[in-house]
């Protein structure tokens, strides 16, 4: 008995697990990141390799029943016990679990950014590292030059700059929590004394 439930467990899980290969590589084959992304293509993989795995037991247990490799389906079907069926069904229900909350999450995930490549990131902090060092740059030297108008202009301009730059970068919308992007500790400036 224990095996039939471990069977029907591990195909849900397979079928869940093949289905979010095909959720993880579409985006990335329609975006071209297949091979520029590596962290989409192996999250791909593992779940690729998990599916085939669950859908293996599944191929196993039933193989007794057209007579081929009835020994090892046999045994198989023998190992299962209450643990491993239950084990089973908590890994079915996981996967099951994940896609109800893709689709509550559905606008998130569109596309390939999902696993944002890292040289977008890199480049979005160089971008805003440019444009604040830019900033400071002319504030110093109007300072240097007596123009302080022109170095509070320069200032003010480059932080909002940023602000508006890292408010892009982190979005907004329902289920952000502001909290957790809070700093761990405050900022340390050098005493210009």
């Amino acid at each position: 008995m224990w095996w039939h439930i471990g069977l029907v467990a591990n195909a849900v899980v397979a079928l869940a697990y093949l289905l979010i290969v095909v959720a993880i590589l579409r985006p990335l084959i329609a975006a071209g990141q297949l091979r520029t992304n590596p962290l989409g293509a192996t999250t791909a993989a593992i779940f690729f390799t998990c599916a085939v795995h669950h859908g293996g037991h599944v191929v196993h247990m039933l193989l007794p029943y057209a007579h081929v490799e009835a020994v090892q389906g046999l045994a198989l079907r023998a190992s299962y016990d209450w643990q491993a069926a239950i084990w089973d069904l908590v890994t079915a229900a996981v996967g099951v679990y994940y896609w109800t909350l893709r689709r509550a999450y559905s606008a998130l995930l569109k596309g390939a950014t999902l696993f944002e490549d890292y040289h977008l990131r890199e480049r979005n902090a160089l971008e805003l590292n440019d444009t604040v060092l830019q900033g400071m740059v002319v504030a110093r030297m109007a300072l240097d030059l007596g123009q302080t108008a022109k170095a509070v202009a320069a200032l003010d301009a480059s932080i909002a700059s940023a602000s508006h730059m890292i408010s892009g970068l982190l979005g907004s919308g329902p289920g952000r929590d502001d909290r957790v992007l809070l700093r761990s500790e405050p900022a340390k400036l050098a005493d210009p004394t």
